[in-house]
This record gives structure tokens, C-alpha cells and sequence, in this order.
């Protein structure tokens, strides 16, 4: 972050006398395609105008060249959690159960930093797990400037049927923290308008979870309270998405009218195909599949893939066969924040297209989470803008490679020289 004072003071000025800033680069992904020798123009925290270079370099008060470099919008992480860290690290149950409060919220506030300066500008970050509503504190600090993050969509404490969720098979006389809230029947209106008023911008609910016989999973709730807790939801504006990966606990989320499915690793053709008719996107959190085979002891540099990981090859590719929306996000959180790009890597790695990739990470994650001035680089749209050393359209692991991040017309990052 070498120049980094250079360019706050660059963006300090061109607030204060409104200037208008120009970010070149050799490339430059749009949101939808590659470009070559493209420029963007900033004024206060909007892009003014993108074109060829040469032709707008008259009209700038200021020029920043990246060099030999990818400028792309800030990139969306479709699935987080900002108060969990790798469970190799810290078991699941001990980070919900012997961690404070306010412990894992001044961790999430740096772990959302990390997805920051990893070039992801904005997050979905789909549940506290056990902490209340620490996200919605996190979200709260970042937009009042105490600390530095991407935008926060939140989903605070999210909703799981009783009994189905853990930490579990403690003394049933002793209450212990639950990693979401739990709701039935007519309750769930009730719970829905309470993450509400609490400050959750989109409803989390698990339409299934392992809580059948063995632990297998099996679906939880009824379409019917599927369709209250959605219903309850669509009347504030506000979308639900559902945990699922089973095909019927899949089946009843699409027909209660969520807007995605996070997870749906057993997702069948049929399956696919609703969600297809009903619009319904799908998030395969790959990288959490991953990162947890190898908590479980497999060595992915010296051994061969393990039957949850040939698995999940053949689920992704049938997912891209069924042409179903694609959400990039990959459970970040169950790995280490600021390593966002895993999955991005293996969603190219199990046969998306380099252009769709880019395209799912931005342009995609804001069509599916209705933010309509953020995913592209356009004329009028926010300036959330970061820098790639190199070019991902060729090599998708540049996208490890982040050397600048403006979030909002603000540089948080500068590795220019």
C-alpha cells in the first residue's frame, strides 16, 4: 500500500473540488466483457464515463494508470459469514458456544476488512451463527466510517424449525446458544418481522439440515411455512434465500418463492429445472465443499480427489449444463476471509467459462441481489472499482492478485508504484 496516502489525497481533492479522476489500465472488464486499453472516469463516488482511453484522457483533472493491470467493478461476495473463521482453526461449536459476543464482533469487523481488501466490495453475508445481530453492528460500523469493509448485506440471526439445529446433543436441561434462531407455524411471521426490525436485509431460512435419522439431512419446514416466512418478507421488499441440499428440502424453497438456494449439492435435472421456471438462482458454495474435505484429513496437493470432491465436480457441471443463475459466493467464512477467490478458482476449474466467471462475481451477484447501481462499470453506477494484476480472463487465479480497491469513490488499497 505504498501510494495509498497519494490517491486518499487524490480522492480527498477531487471531493472537495469535485474533480473528475481517470483509472487506466491495459484492461478492463466492464462487468459483462473484456476490454483493451479502457479508462474509467470518477467524480465524487460515480463513474462519469468508460471508453478507450484516448479518448478520455482530455477530460480528466487527475490520471491514475494501473499499468499492466485488469480494472473490474468491485467484485460481490454472494455468501459469508464474518463471524466464523476456518473450523481447522476453531471448531464450529467452540467459536458459537465458548466465544463472547463481542469477541467474534471485533474479529468479524477485521475479517470483513479482509474481503475488502481481497476486492470484494459489497458481501452477502448470510448469517451470525450464534451471535445475534453482531452483523448488523459490523454493517452499522463499516457505513459510519469507524472501520473499513464492503457494503454489508445481512441476513442477522436467520430462521431453522425447532430442534433442527445445533450446537446439539447437550443436557436438555441446559439452554445453550443456537446457531440461528428457531420458529414453527405461525411463529415464523412473528420471527421474520423480528430480523426485520432488528436490521436484517434479507431472511435466511434452512429448508433442510441433518437432523434425520444417523444425522442424514431431511427437509424441515412445510412449503406452506415457506411461503409465510417469504410472504412475510416480500412485504418489507426484502428477499429470503434457503439452505438446502437436499432435492425435496430444494423443491419446497423454489415453490414457497425464495430467491436463491445456497448450497443444493443433490440437486437433481427436476430440481434444476424448477428453479429454472421460477427464476430461482443457485449458490454451490464449492470452496466450503473443499475447504472442509480437507479439515477431514485429504491432502489436495499429494493425494487424489476424494469422493465429496468428484462429487461435487459432477453437481457443478450439471448445474452449468442445466443453465440455472449461477451466485458467486463461497461460504467464506468456513475458510479464511480475504481468500474469497477460491471459489471463483474452482468454478472455472469445473468447467465455467473465465468470461462467466467475472460476469457471476459482479454484474450477476447484483442482477440476483437487485443492487442496480453496483456490478458494472457504467455511467452513473457507484465507483466501486478494483485493480487485478494480470489478466483473469486468461488466468482465473489472478484474481488472488488484487493491487487496488475503491469502494464508493474511496482508495482502500493501492499497490501502485
Amino acid at each position: 500500500m505504498r501510494a495509498i496516502h497519494t490517491f486518499l489525497f487524490l480522492l480527498f481533492s477531487s471531493t472537495l473540488f469535485s474533480q473528475t479522476i481517470m483509472l487506466s489500465a491495459e484492461r478492463l472488464f466492464d462487468g459483462m466483457e473484456m476490454h483493451s486499453n479502457y479508462a474509467v472516469l470518477v467524480n465524487g463516488n460515480r463513474i462519469t464515463e468508460v471508453g478507450p482511453t484516448k479518448n478520455l484522457q482530455g477530460k480528466a483533472d487527475s490520471i491514475i494508470n494501473l499499468g499492466n493491470s485488469t480494472l473490474m467493478p468491485g467484485m460481490i461476495e454472494g455468501h459469508s459469514h464474518v463471524l466464523l473463521y476456518p473450523y481447522d482453526q476453531t471448531d464450529w461449536n467452540d467459536q458459537v458456544l465458548k466465544e463472547s459476543r463481542s469477541l467474534r464482533a471485533i474479529r468479524g469487523a477485521k475479517m470483513a476488512e479482509k474481503n475488502l481488501m481481497a476486492g470484494f466490495t459489497t458481501i452477502r453475508d448470510l448469517g451470525s451463527e450464534g451471535a445475534a445481530y453482531a452483523d448488523v453492528a459490523i454493517k452499522q460500523s463499516i457505513e459510519l466510517g469507524i472501520n473499513p469493509g464492503p457494503r454489508m448485506l445481512v441476513a442477522g440471526r436467520a430462521i431453522v424449525a425447532s430442534g433442527s439445529y445445533g450446537p446439539s446433543g447437550y443436557n436438555p436441561d441446559m439452554d445453550v446458544i443456537l446457531g440461528a434462531q428457531p420458529a414453527d407455524g405461525a411463529d415464523l411471521i412473528r420471527v421474520t418481522r423480528e430480523q426485520i426490525g432488528y436490521g436484517a436485509d434479507v431472511i435466511k431460512v434452512y429448508a433442510d439440515y441433518r437432523w434425520g435419522p444417523n444425522k442424514t439431512a431431511m427437509p424441515t419446514f412445510s412449503v406452506d411455512e415457506l411461503k409465510t416466512i417469504v410472504e412475510t418478507a416480500k412485504s418489507s421488499g426484502r428477499d429470503v434465500v434457503a439452505h438446502a441440499s437436499t432435492a425435496e428440502g430444494m423443491r419446497r424453497a423454489i415453490l414457497a418463492g425464495v430467491r436463491s438456494i445456497e448450497h443444493g449439492s443433490d440437486a437433481t435435472d427436476e430440481v434444476l429445472e424448477l428453479m429454472k421456471e421460477h427464476d430461482v438462482a443457485l449458490c454451490p458454495t464449492l470452496a466450503a465443499t473443499y475447504a472442509i474435505t480437507t479439515y477431514r484429513g485429504w491432502d489436495d496437493k499429494t493425494q487424489p480427489e476424494p469422493e465429496a470432491i468428484l462429487k461435487s465436480r459432477e453437481f457443478f457441471k450439471k448445474v452449468l449444463k442445466s443453465d440455472v443463475k449461477v451466485v458467486a459466493g463461497g461460504d467464506v467464512g468456513v475458510f479464511a476471509h480475504g481468500e474469497n477467490a477460491r471459489e471463483l478458482v474452482l468454478m472455472s476449474e469445473y468447467g465455467m467459462e473465465n468470461n462467466d466467471v467475472l460476469k457471476a462475481a459482479t454484474s450477476g451477484n447484483a442482477e440476483v441481489f437487485r443492487l442496480s447501481d453496483l456490478g458494472q462499470l457504467k455511467e452513473g453506477f457507484l465507483a466501486d472499482i478494483i485493480a487485478v494484476n494480470g489478466n483473469p480472463l486468461t488466468e482465473i487465479k489472478d484474481l488472488f492478485n488484487v493491487g487496488f480497491v475503491m469502494k464508493d469513490g474511496v482508495v482502500y488499497k493501492s499497490e501502485n508504484k
